[in-house]
């Protein structure tokens, strides 16, 4: 059995002495008047990389899609329509707000929402779409944008997982009214924790500045909140950690498209085996290399997660629908479009994430690639007789 001499972690950030100097130079300067000057330059390159006209600095991505909503007056009664398969903070805020998440199927090769679905879940309570840009692919935000137009309603993009990705020629975090972005430590950009938002809306801007701080008017020193909000802000050494991140944004976004070059090089060509997939028009920035193994297989996640465990690979799942969570028992009417046969059900049950943070060199993923066919190999299906004998 092939087994790793040295533990490889399934995600991990690109640190260098830039970060801690600057992390090390705010913790120093950036109090009194100097106190926003990091946050300032880190929204600043973010507006300028998404190309957008605004971006506010927030403790998470989940604060900036609770923030977005809020903006949007989204309130109790009101519809979201969301993917099935995502990370649970894409929905969460709209829990919290009062709404309902109406969750409809994914597409089977980008994994991302299907607009055909979308349209067929718009009622009377619709307010909005919540698209997810999920392990970098890109939604097909053009058809999002003018099922929204049609019906009149908000686009929101999830851009957590896409820093970097492009479709059309414009960067994920362009797309909608606004967007969210996470700067956590397994992301592209990683600053620990943190989050950004992101939008040409000068007016959805401005409101979000007052409800990040407890519904206070930016610059007042009186302490005249005049509403109940929110306390969402980042503090400086983490805006600082993301400018030096920013300042090499290009050489990070095409590390991780070589990790994503040497997998595909060695997966292939293995039948019944899905990558990630970059669609005409699109640039994927591979936040997070996944396969799909065919379910003949007779591999789950889990057990595909444990076998690679055995073998000191760490692994990810691939995201479960959210329809299956015990969190979500108490929201049926958030399910009434998910069933048995959608492509997201199908896809979630054996999707696995494979390592890929900025330690991975092609040694490493000479050794994960080595692994995984030895496991598939296992269990009656080569490469070359996967056909033949299915």
């Amino acid at each position: 059995m092939i087994i790793s001499p040295e533990r490889i972690p399934v995600a991990g950030p690109s640190i260098t002495e830039r970060e801690a100097e600057l992390a090390a130079e705010a913790a120093r300067t950036a109090w009194y008047g100097n106190h926003y000057a990091y946050n300032a330059r880190f929204e600043a390159m973010m507006a300028d990389y998404v190309g957008v006209r605004h971006a506010v600095s927030l403790p998470h991505a989940t604060s900036a899609l609770h923030l977005i909503f809020a903006a949007l007056g989204l309130q109790p009664g009101d519809e979201v329509i969301v993917p099935d398969v995502t990370w649970i903070a894409s929905v969460a805020p709209i829990v919290q707000l009062g709404a309902t998440p109406v969750l409809v199927d994914i597409r089977p090769d980008t994994w991302c929402i299907d607009p055909a679905a979308v349209e067929a879940a718009i009622g009377p309570r619709t307010k909005a779409i919540l698209g997810v840009d999920l392990y970098g692919s890109m939604c097909d935000w053009p058809a999002l944008q003018a099922i929204a137009d049609r019906h009149g309603l908000h686009l929101v993009e999830d851009a957590a997982e896409a820093l970097g990705s492009t479709l059309d020629g414009r960067r994920a975090g362009a797309f909608g009214r606004a967007a969210a972005f996470s700067f956590h430590g397994s992301k592209t950009v990683a600053t620990g924790e943190g989050g950004m938002l992101v939008t040409d809306d000068p007016d959805l801007a401005a409101r979000v500045l007052v409800l990040r701080d407890h519904g206070r008017n930016p610059g007042d020193r009186f302490f005249l909140n005049h509403e109940i909000a929110f306390k969402y802000r980042m503090n400086a050494v983490t805006a600082a950690l993301g400018v030096a991140q920013m300042e090499r944004i290009d050489a990070l976004i095409a590390y991780k498209r070589a990790i994503f070059g040497w997998y595909r090089a060695r997966l292939e060509g293995i039948d019944g085996l899905t990558l990630n997939v970059e669609p005409a028009g699109v640039e994927n920035s591979y936040w997070m290399v996944t396969v799909v193994p065919d379910e003949r297989y007779g591999l789950d996640k889990f057990a595909l997660m444990a076998e690679m465990e055995r073998r000191n690979i760490d692994t990810r799942p691939f995201f479960s629908p959210l329809s299956t969570l015990p969190a979500f028992d108490a929201l049926p009417e958030a399910k009434r479009r998910v069933t048995a046969n959608d492509h997201g059900q199908r896809i979630a049950r054996v999707g696995v994430n494979l390592p890929s943070g900025y330690n991975m060199t092609e040694a490493k993923v000479d050794v994960v690639c080595a692994a995984l066919n030895e496991i598939l190999l296992d269990h009656g299906r080569s490469a070359y007789r996967f056909a033949a004998s299915a």
